[in-house]
């Protein structure tokens, strides 16, 4: 059993993964069981990821981000493209846009690591893997979606949302977007040896940039009108990248 790329699908892009069929499987790690299906996408063997489960059943903070990571490094992926929903930090990236992950700052307080008895440092001068971010961004263009240069993630524990005074906080320190996963998934990913790529689909604004309250169904509502174009474009980045 093996794949050569890997996508994960999160709110709102997870579902549409299932539409595409494939084989399912189950692979024991040392963090845990990840599953998923194996499709032969273009003639290539990609391995398609439900972040939260089938039915939307995980939550963010409950997440096997290391089980998903040595499982696609067992694999033998050689680059993961994920989507995530993302809250923005910015007026300028309105609800329904779409950026490519290009930097974060990990504020989850998860202490992820899959050397838990190993002195190993792994380094993140390049946060994003650059040939999936790459891909991303031109498969982004191709299909007319205008997405900023540079698109620094910031993650978060959750699964509660942020308050409109963190929301400031994280602008002032840089962040554009915040999510729940992404910056374990990339961090995981490193430690594996996957390129990872992420494209974050803006399903609101943070507390505080907007007027009205939030709640998760708006989000998922939001979404589901860009869940569609997000696919696709990660799907076209899949495929150039498998014909390489």
């Amino acid at each position: 059993m093996r794949a050569d790329i890997a996508i994960i699908g999160g709110t709102g892009v997870g579902n549409r993964l299932e539409l595409l069929g494939g084989r399912p499987f189950a692979l024991p790690t040392p963090f845990g069981l990840v599953r998923g299906r194996l499709v032969p996408w273009k003639g290539v063997p990609i391995a398609l990821i439900h972040r939260h489960g089938f039915g939307h059943r995980v939550p963010p903070h409950r997440i096997a981000f290391r089980a998903m990571a040595w499982g696609m490094a067992r694999l033998g992926v050689r680059a993961c493209f994920a989507t995530a929903a993302v809250g923005s930090l910015r007026p300028e990236l309105p609800a329904g846009s779409v950026a490519v992950c290009t930097d974060f700052l990990d504020l989850t307080g998860r202490n992820l690591t899959l050397f838990e008895s190993a002195v190993r440092h792994t380094d993140f001068s390049e946060p994003m893997g650059e040939t999936p971010t790459r891909l991303l961004k031109e498969a982004c263009a191709g299909m007319d979606l205008r997405v900023p240069e540079r698109c620094v993630y910031v993650g978060m524990n959750g699964p509660r949302y942020e308050t409109p005074a963190e929301v400031r906080m994280l602008a002032k320190l840089g962040g554009d977007v915040v999510g729940m996963t992404a910056s374990s998934e990339a961090i995981a990913c490193r430690e594996a040896g996957v390129d990872y790529g992420c494209l974050a689909l803006v399903a609101n604004l943070g507390t505080g940039l907007s007027e009205s309250t939030l709640s998760h169904r708006e989000v998922e509502e939001t979404v589901a009108r860009v869940s569609g174009t997000a696919l696709a474009a990660v799907l076209e980045a899949a495929e150039a990248l498998a014909l390489r």
